[in-house]
């Protein structure tokens, strides 16, 4: 059976990752939950910072796991966007790393928080998860439908958003022939 580790104690990533990459591989996995610092502050703010915290915990999840195939990093953050009612979307990020090195990346889909929630994150330095809470008077909404579910009305959630980033990170790897080959 291949091992995966997912560097994240949410269970919700857990579940995203399992399911998603079980359908790319065609077959069952074991999913390792591991535990490993970011390098990122709680609420990444930027691409920059958004990234390198989910390819911190893809590399140190990999190479934490004796056996581990691929390691798999989550980070959602707060990224500049113009022309937007509140000038950030927040976009999560997955990266997938192997025990050659090899690092893959993906992102799910985009979306503006309201105003209010911007301010307390951005002005005061609360963490999303702790505003959100506050706001929808829903307890560990991270671990649940998350902020999308409550956003969307429950069209998208929050296990689908990040299954979404983790897909994306995986299309060089189900696709090997296209990005690892070298051109002739």
């Amino acid at each position: 059976m291949r091992i995966l580790a997912v560097a994240t104690r949410n269970p919700v990533k857990v579940t995203a990752v399992a399911h998603i990459v079980e359908k790319l591989l065609h077959e069952k996995l074991e999913v390792i939950r591991v535990e490993v610092a970011s390098g990122v502050p709680n609420q990444p703010i930027g691409l920059e910072q958004t990234i390198r915290g989910a390819v911190n915990r893809a590399k140190q999840a990999v190479s934490s796991v004796p056996g581990a195939e691929f390691g798999i990093g989550i980070e959602a953050g707060l990224v500049k966007v113009p022309e937007t009612l509140t000038g950030y979307f927040d976009i999560q990020f997955a990266a997938v790393a192997d025990k050659k090195g090899k690092v893959t990346i993906g992102c799910g889909s985009g979306f503006e928080y309201p105003p209010k929630v911007l301010s307390e994150v951005l002005g005061k330095g609360k963490e999303i998860g702790d505003v959100m809470e506050s706001l929808t008077g829903i307890e560990n909404i991270g671990e649940r439908m998350g902020a999308i579910g409550f956003l969307s009305h429950g069209e998208l959630d929050r296990q689908t958003l990040t299954e979404q980033a983790i897909l994306m990170a995986f299309i060089p790897r189900i696709n090997e022939e296209l990005y690892f080959k070298r051109p002739d």
